[in-house]
């Protein structure tokens, strides 16, 4: 065990005697650990992360808003009568000054869940039943937060879906070209300013009111949805760094881009990236089964937002290609702009399959 993570570990009101602290999982944001404690014969776990202050720069306003966020799915699914409601959210647990989280020497803040035994992660869509589940998973989560209390969430990344922002910093790479890299890249930076156009649609829809702001996960994607590792069942949504105030639509997009097609996000054979109805069908099920109170204009919209946050995707890894590579981790060269080429093909593949899609998803 390592001397400082025992430590920290230990601020947190942990149940029964420390017996272990070891690295968990394999996340790109936060380090994890599993604490492991011994509460004379039962074994009780918890999940330990530091928070990336480099992501998210108000460590605060994150634990405020998961606080607020899973007190309230814990209220509401008590009130239904949810019996097994500790498999169904996640829970903080307080530090020993009973705080939400707690700072190390170097200022880093962590915080404590309890640790979902009998749980796993799935970071591929194998079957479109999985996929349906995971989309009554998020339709359900935004389902339970329909009526969060009027006071707003911390925006925990200021413009995270704010397209027309995500063009003028491309534009502001292309021009200042510090990599040297515009040459490599024409073929996409055309393709991406051709579609410029449908950056501002669903924003524009919001400022004129005719789609609401709700609680959005915003980072909705498989390994974000824990299954029951005996049933296959999803159990509930987990990782709340993001959750803050946003379009439902967004969540949607964002299965549509990270799980209808099969293929690695960074795939150097384009060929391999299709829109698969089928998963596609799998996802409008079960997240339209779940997210009962979508108003007509956001049904609308909902293979929109699918073209607009790949479309988006795309434009963050080709930005972050001309940049230098500084914010996505790449283990190899032109692995960003391999991963923009894969996003913007899978747009054109959702462009021509769009009627089909939209034709299924008005028929629920």
């Amino acid at each position: 065990m390592t001397p400082e993570v025992v430590t920290i570990a230990g601020r947190f009101m942990l149940e029964g005697q420390l017996a272990a602290v070891e690295p968990f999982g394999g996340g790109h944001i936060n380090d994890s650990f599993l604490v492991t404690c011994q509460q004379k014969e039962r074994r009780v776990r918890f999940l330990l992360q530091c928070i990336n202050d480099a992501a998210f720069p108000v460590p605060a306003h994150v634990m405020d808003n998961i606080r607020r966020v899973t007190n309230h799915i814990m209220q509401k699914l008590r009130s239904l009568g949810v019996v097994d409601v500790h498999r169904k959210v996640l829970a903080l647990v307080p530090t020993n000054e009973g705080g939400l989280c707690c700072r190390d020497g170097t200022g880093s803040y962590w915080r404590l869940y309890h640790f979902i035994e009998g749980a796993l992660v799935r970071h591929t869509v194998e079957t479109p039943d999985q996929a349906e589940q995971v989309a009554r998973a998020f339709g359900t989560f935004q389902s339970l937060l329909i009526d969060f209390p009027s006071t707003r969430l911390h925006e925990t990344i200021p413009g995270f879906h704010d397209t027309p922002s995500r063009f003028v910093a491309l534009e502001r790479a292309i021009q200042a070209d510090p990599r040297r890299r515009t040459s490599e890249a024409r073929a996409e930076i055309e393709y991406a300013l051709l579609h410029r156009c449908l950056a501002g649609v669903l924003l524009d829809l919001h400022k004129a009111g005719e789609i609401p702001e709700r609680v959005v996960h915003n980072d909705a994607k498989i390994s974000n949805v824990l299954f029951d590792r005996e049933t296959g069942e999803a159990l509930c949504v987990v990782d709340f760094d993001t959750v803050m105030p946003g379009l439902a639509v967004y969540d949607f997009g964002d299965m549509v881009r990270s799980m209808t097609c099969p293929a690695p996000e960074d795939e150097t054979d384009l060929s391999r990236v299709e829109m698969q109805m089928p998963l596609f069908e799998a996802l409008a099920r079960g997240y339209l089964e779940a997210a009962t109170f979508l108003m007509p204009t956001e049904r609308l919209h909902l293979v929109t937002a699918g073209k607009l946050i790949t479309l988006e995707q795309g434009v963050r890894f080709l930005t972050d290609f001309l940049n230098g590579d500084t914010y996505y981790k790449t283990q190899r060269p032109n692995q960003n702009l391999d991963r923009c080429r894969t996003q913007f093909k899978l747009v054109e593949s959702i462009i021509q399959h769009e009627a089909r899609m939209v034709r299924f998803a008005d028929s629920l």
